[in-house]
């Protein structure tokens, strides 16, 4: 008998698609700074951002929760940095992110859910435990990277923020989530079918 997964994703993509879908639009945001200025940068990134949301739907027919609101705070923040030609609300864009991110965690877990699997597009299976210790790790996280964010932007150089928002927030963020899988390996549990392991998806509540 075949062992059941522990990790469920319907209509998983290849990694490498997803990774490009999330990371291209930080690239093109850099590299069009890079040759440009900010603003230009900005025009350039709320394009690439819907471009991605885009293909990515056309491939797998779903959009992440978590791709959804960081592209309405890009378009909000992109279009006040624009309108306004004030680059203050592009550079304050992953506080609000990392803020907002880290709030709903947060808040879940007063109502005994934990959003990480939502917010992730994943379908953890783990015990009251993982689910209460992995949100609290990445709402920490999150708040620790905008109080980052906003020391970066308001000390340092435009073209420095930049570097650092493509090549320092997105390897550190992905080196925090690598060190979180023994914590996950620890606490998963194995779902005996697909809707059993939705239906008890996040759920602190218990144990």
């Amino acid at each position: 008998m075949d062992k059941p997964t522990t990790l469920l994703q319907p209509n998983q993509p290849h990694p490498l698609f997803k990774l490009a879908t999330e990371v291209g639009p930080l690239l093109i945001f850099f590299f069009v700074n890079a040759k440009f200025h900010l603003f230009v940068a900005t025009a350039a990134f709320m394009v690439a951002v819907l471009v991605a949301i885009a293909v990515s739907y056309w491939v797998t027919r779903h959009i992440p929760m978590m791709t959804i609101v960081t592209a309405v705070v890009v378009i909000v923040f992109g279009a006040l940095t624009l309108a306004l030609q004030d680059e203050t609300f592009i550079k304050m864009k992953p506080t609000i992110i990392y803020t907002l991110f880290a709030a709903i965690l947060g808040g879940g877990l007063l109502f005994g859910r934990s959003f990480i699997a939502v917010m992730f597009d994943q379908m953890f299976n783990l015990t009251p435990q993982g689910w209460r210790t992995l949100t609290w790790r990445w709402a920490l996280w999150f708040l620790a990277m905008a109080v980052v964010n906003e020391a970066v932007w308001r000390t340092q150089s435009t073209d420095f923020w930049v570097a650092f928002k493509v090549f320092g927030m997105v390897p550190l963020t992905m080196a925090f989530a690598f060190t979180q899988m023994p914590l996950i390996k620890r606490h998963q549990l194995e779902p005996v079918t697909l809707d059993q392991s939705a239906a008890e998806e996040g759920d602190v509540s218990k144990g």
